[in-house]
């Protein structure tokens, strides 16, 4: 059976934080995407004068763009209200972004104006979807929604990441698991890009709606929390969720090898399916296979094995 539910209200307390600044994270945004450049990168020349500021200078910058200096200075003290999608363009191929770098930019310059505040909605995982990950038999999958929040999964899932149904659903949060949990640091091999990579994702997400309070909350309560986490948002990185590989130490079958797929729903792009697979014939698709044959014993003793309440 699947045990998703919909979510309400992902904040611990209830508390619901500042919306983000929009133009300070435009600003920020900006300056760290140019200072991570250097003129030799850009083909612009260095004659090895001093440098005051990392990266190039924001005269070389609007000198690739084609704009003036005065123009850029405003875009990057926040000022992107009247800036063309043209503009846009031309900067962020200056800036050599990448396509999630590049729709970043755009929500921040540019934002959509949203009918609804995105708190006021509830996010809800559609019956036909639940049942679906209920046929997956074998096949560890989960729907993820806004600000990395865990919607729903099947019970194989469960078997490999944790029983989530013993957590209260403030709690069944990729960001919250990954950096206040120990146990989710002993479980992903490579937890450093594990960690980078939902700090991205919460990024895109920012920029898509920089007025979600409860986001404000969640990047808050971590940024206290967890220096490590306060050093990657720091960072201003972004991507999409996308597909690769998971190296995983279970604490039942041992080390796992799962390869994984996002699909972002066609009727709700806050929500996507992530599906874990095996190579056949792999240690890892008979540790999977294992798994599957235990059912909820599975889940119960890797639970226990691991220390998760």
């Amino acid at each position: 059976m699947t045990e998703g539910h919909p979510v309400g209200d992902p904040r611990p307390g209830g508390n619901a934080g500042p919306a983000l600044d929009r133009r300070a994270e435009l600003s920020e945004f900006l300056r760290s995407r140019r200072a991570r450049l250097k003129p030799e990168d850009v083909g612009l020349p260095d004659f090895g004068r001093h440098r005051r500021v990392p990266g190039l200078r924001r005269e070389e910058l609007a000198q690739l763009a084609g704009v003036s200096v005065a123009y850029y200075t405003r875009l990057e003290q926040g000022n992107g209200q009247n800036v063309s999608g043209e503009v846009l363009a031309a900067i962020a191929s200056a800036l050599r972004l990448t396509d999630a770098e590049q729709a970043h930019l755009s929500h921040l310059a540019k934002p959509k104006r949203h009918r609804k505040k995105p708190s006021a909605r509830q996010q809800r995982v559609r019956e036909a979807l639940s049942r679906l990950l209920d046929t997956m038999d074998g096949v560890p999958a989960y729907v993820v929604g806004r600000r990395s929040e865990i919607l729903a999964w099947n019970r194989m899932a469960a078997a490999v990441f944790g029983d989530w149904s013993q957590l209260q659903p403030p709690e069944r949060n990729w960001a919250r698991l990954v950096f206040l949990d120990p146990e989710y640091r002993e479980l992903f091999v490579e937890w450093d890009q594990k960690a980078s990579d939902i700090v991205s994702y919460l990024r895109m997400d920012a920029g898509c709606h920089p007025d979600d309070p409860r986001l404000s909350a969640l990047v808050g309560e971590l940024s206290v929390k967890s220096d490590e986490f306060r050093r990657l948002w720091a960072r201003h990185d972004v991507k999409e969720k996308s597909h690769g590989v998971k190296r995983l130490h279970h604490p039942l079958v041992g080390e796992l090898a799962l390869g994984f797929e996002t699909f972002t729903l066609p009727d709700d792009a806050e929500q996507s399916v992530v599906a874990y697979h095996a190579e056949p014939g792999s240690a890892s698709a008979e540790a999977l296979r294992l798994l599957a044959s235990w059912g909820t014993d599975a889940t119960r003793a890797g639970t226990s094995a691991s220390g998760r309440q």
